[in-house]
Order: structure tokens, then C-alpha cells, then sequence
């Protein structure tokens, strides 16, 4: 039966009854004939709820339970329960032991019936002997059983949840409902217009027609908009400090970078640990690139070789085909070298800087809780005359003082192109410990110097992950589940906006 042709019927009957209290009873009139499926309470549903938005009835859900016996129960219809078993195995003189009740009714009517024999005291045990306690008895349980069969009800609620518990029947809920006139209730279906379209404001017929109610309390369906990542959301608070304080953004777009920038310029040796294979991605295609500025890359050759601007050097040979191969950038260092490059050859001079950078970087590192191949660095450079470490340690407690840590501790560290060098902790009051949070330090003359970055000029450096502040602040405790295939995409959606 189609919705339309049961709404009428619906219509019609309120019509004559003037309320349905259970419509079950419909089923036993003429909408039977009409219904594909009769008892089908969700095809009833659909059609009372669609009257009820346009007000033309009212109406109530109600719950029943109806229950069905198992193959266990069937069993114990025809062949007594598991007590009444127990009970019919024994006599009143000649008593058994358990090993012989199970050889008589089986391991499992012994099992169950014994201690329900007990209990109702129809059995009683002598010197590890069963014998019967009374002559009669009332096998409750296959009465009950039986009655259930007949009506698919008990009206004992304590018997009907005993025979639940021992899973003997299954029960079944079943909908119904009770149907009133509503405030527009008419004996005909009304179909009501949901749209005022023009037509029907050039022609007059909207003054014919019922509209639909407007439903302003509708919540409406949530848009499927976009949302932005976790690590965006901090990498963005991130950048408002980072411009609240006067800085600008370096370009860091490139993420290949010859072992000359990436290294090279920044005085790290060319025979350093951190430059092997295990710790860094090498391009194969490609393998190298060109030298685009051949006096500064011969001065920063001299430097590694034999030092100068106060240094011996590494002492070690300087090989041009190092130098030229091509890698993904281990640090955004890379690209600050090659913004004090450029800073150093502008016209009219040295003009003071501060840069920053927020971007990814590539370490050949084992995958873990907390590392993975990719991340992203945040990274600091402030380039003016006469600056000093005290001046670096000053910024560093305004500049984490706005992501609200304001204790910090400062411990003397090793870089190869800063010196002095500090590693940077923060006491975290949700875990109660100190934390590091970053590193830091004055970049080395023998990397400035070949630039040539006058001998006052002095600059500050300092970088931290972004996903670790990311961590802290979502309470995220393993990276994968931050970045990668395992991330939550609800949790995306759902995660508030960063405030440090």
C-alpha cells in the first residue's frame, strides 16, 4: 500500500472512531487487504509522521514484547525440565550419586536441574546421596513454557525474567501507537505546497493553496565543510607571534637543497655523522647541482679546510662532489643561510633582520611514537650589530612567554654552525617536569664571514618542532595518530581552535 493510500485510510478511520487508541486494531479492518505487509509497524510510522508535520494528527509510540521459545525450551516441553528430570530419576529410599544422576538424564539436565530441584525442595542429599523430598510436583517451568507458546506472553514479570536469563525464550519488541485529530485535521489528505513560486504569485493561485508550516526551530543538517588540521591550527598561532613581534616569513618551498646549502654553508663538516646515509634522504635523479656563486663557495671551501676569521678549520679535505649532491633538506637552516646571503649582498649595505620560517624537513630516522621520516621545524634568525646571548636568551622568554611558558631553563649545547649553542626546556605543569622544547644559539663566524656580513654583525638562531607543542596541546600521545594514514579525521573536525 502506497504512504498516500494509508494516510487516507488513517484519515478515514479518525473519521468515524474520533481516536485510535491502539492501532493494531487497524489490522484486523479492511487496511489489511492494502498492506504488502500488515504487521509492518515502520511502513505505519512513516505515514503518521508525515500527517503529523502538516498537524493533521497526533500521535504516540508504544512498546510491547512478545517472545518466542528456543529449541531448548521446545525440548523441555516434550520431555519435562532439567529439575523435573532430576527429580523423576530419583526415589525416596534408594538414593543416587551424581555420577549416576548424569548417567540417567545426561551431564546437562544434571547440571542445571540439580540445583533448581534443590531450590524449589523437591530433592534432599544424604551421605553424598540424592534421594526425592516430596512425591508430587508442579513442573512450573514447561507450564510457563506452554503459556508463552499459546499467547507469546507471561504475566509473571519474575518468571518471564527467569526464563530470559536461561535464554529458554527470545523476545521480540513490537511498536504500536495511539492516533488523535490534530489542529488541521481534515477527513481528506491535504497536499500542502512547500514553495511560493512566482507562477503562483502572477496567476493568484497561491490564494487557493495550503502551504506548508515553516518549522524555524529545525536545526537543519550540519554542512560537510572543510576543517583545518591540528598542526595548522598551532603552526598558524605560530605565525601571528612570529608577526605580533616583527618578523617576516622566509621562502621555504624548496625541500630539495644541495649538500652545500644544506651543510656546507652552514659550517657543518663534511665528514659529520648527521651527513651519511642513515641519516639522510640523497636524490638519485638528479644527483647533483651546480655552484652559482664560485668566490663565496671558494671562501667557504678555505674555511672548512684551513679556517680563518679566528678558526683552524676542520683540517680535512673539502670534496666539490659532497658539495654538489643533492638532498632533502634536514633543517630549514638551509634556507636561512641563504637569506643572510642575500642579506649580505643587497645594495645600500647591512639593514637589520628578523626571519622566520615554519615548514617541513626529512630525517631517515626509524618511525616511533614520537619521530617520524617528516616533520615540520620552526625556526627564528635575528641578524643585527652588536647582539649578544644575552640578548638571544631575552627574546626566547618573551617569545614562549606568548605561547604561555614562562619558566624556562637554558643548558649549554653543541651545534656546528652556532656558538655558544643552548638547548631551551620549559617546565610543564600538566606533566610536572621540564621539558626541552627547543634549541638555539649565535651563528659561528665561519659561517657569516664568507657571506660577507660585516664583523658587528651578529645572529641569533633558534628552532623547535611544531608537532611536539601540537602533541602537548591536543593531548595526542603517539605522532601517528597526528600525521598519516591513522589519523582521525571526526577528531580533525572537532578539535578547537589553539590558544597558547
Amino acid at each position: 500500500m502506497e504512504t498516500e493510500q494509508l494516510q487516507k485510510f488513517i484519515l478515514a478511520e479518525l473519521n468515524n472512531l474520533g481516536s485510535i487508541q491502539d492501532s493494531r486494531k487497524l489490522f484486523y479492518t479492511p487496511i489489511s487487504r492494502h498492506l504488502d505487509q500488515p504487521n509492518d509497524s515502520l511502513v505505519l510510522q512513516s505515514s503518521l509522521q508525515g500527517l503529523q508535520s502538516k498537524e493533521m494528527i497526533d500521535y504516540k509510540n508504544h512498546e510491547t514484547y512478545t517472545y518466542t521459545l528456543s529449541d531448548e525450551a521446545l525440548d523441555l516441553i516434550k520431555n519435562g525440565s532439567h529439575e523435573a528430570r532430576v527429580w523423576a530419576c530419583l526415589s525416596t529410599d534408594e538414593g543416587l550419586d551424581p555420577k549416576e544422576i548424569i548417567t540417567k538424564v545426561g551431564s546437562t539436565s544434571a547440571k542445571v536441574g540439580q540445583g533448581r530441584a534443590f531450590k524449589q525442595n523437591w530433592i534432599k542429599k544424604v551421605d553424598n546421596k540424592f534421594f526425592k523430598n516430596v512425591l508430587d510436583i508442579e513442573d512450573v517451568t514447561v507450564n510457563n513454557l506452554v503459556y508463552i507458546q499459546a499467547h507469546n506472553t507471561l504475566n509473571d514479570e519474575k518468571e518471564l525474567s527467569d526464563l530470559k536469563k536461561r535464554k529458554l525464550i527470545k523476545p521480540k519488541k513490537l511498536l504500536h501507537f495511539s492516533i488523535a485529530k490534530g489542529p488541521q485535521y481534515s477527513p481528506e489528505l491535504i497536499t500542502f505546497e512547500t514553495d511560493l513560486t512566482s507562477d503562483m504569485l502572477i496567476d493568484g493561485s497561491w490564494k487557493n493553496k495550503s502551504f506548508k508550516k515553516y518549522n524555524f526551530d529545525a536545526a537543519g543538517a550540519l554542512p560537510q565543510g572543510g576543517a583545518l588540521h591540528p598542526l595548522l591550527k598551532v603552526r598558524e598561532e605560530f605565525r601571528n607571534i612570529f608577526f605580533e613581534m616583527g618578523f617576516e616569513e622566509m621562502p621555504t618551498n624548496q625541500f630539495v637543497e644541495s649538500c652545500f646549502w644544506n651543510f656546507d654553508s652552514l659550517f657543518v663538516p663534511q665528514q659529520h655523522v648527521a651527513r651519511e646515509l642513515q641519516d639522510t634522504f640523497y636524490i638519485k635523479e638528479p644527483k647533483v647541482a651546480d655552484v652559482s656563486d664560485k668566490e663565496y663557495y671558494n671562501k667557504v671551501k678555505t674555511t672548512h679546510e684551513s679556517g680563518g676569521f679566528g678558526s683552524i678549520g676542520y683540517r680535512a679535505p673539502f670534496s666539490e662532489d659532497e658539495t654538489k649532491r643533492l638532498v632533502l633538506r634536514t633543517h630549514t637552516t638551509a634556507t636561512s643561510a641563504q637569506c643572510l646571503y642575500r642579506l649580505a649582498k643587497q645594495e645600500g649595505g647591512f639593514k637589520p633582520c628578523k626571519l622566520f620560517s615554519i615548514d617541513r624537513v626529512f630525517r631517515n630516522e626509524a618511525v616511533d611514537a614520537t619521530h617520524l621520516a617528516e616533520f615540520h621545524q620552526v625556526e627564528g634568525v635575528i641578524a643585527d650589530k652588536n647582539i649578544t646571548l644575552g640578548d638571544l636568551i631575552g627574546f626566547m622568554e618573551v617569545f614562549f612567554k606568548k605561547m604561555g611558558m614562562s619558566q624556562l631553563r637554558f643548558k649549554p649545547a653543541y651545534n656546528p654552525y652556532t656558538e655558544p649553542s643552548l638547548e631551551i626546556f620549559a617546565h610543564h605543569d600538566g606533566l610536572g617536569k621540564w621539558v626541552e622544547i627547543g634549541n638555539s644559539g649565535m651563528f659561528r663566524p665561519e659561517m657569516l664571514a664568507p657571506m660577507g656580513l660585516p664583523d658587528d654583525v651578529h645572529v641569533l638562531g633558534f628552532g623547535l618542532s611544531l608537532e611536539r607543542p601540537t602533541m602537548i596541546k591536543y593531548a595526542i600521545n603517539n605522532i601517528r595518530d597526528l600525521v598519516g594514514h591513522k589519523v582521525d579525521i571526526e577528531q580533525v573536525e572537532k578539535s578547537e581552535a589553539v590558544r597558547f
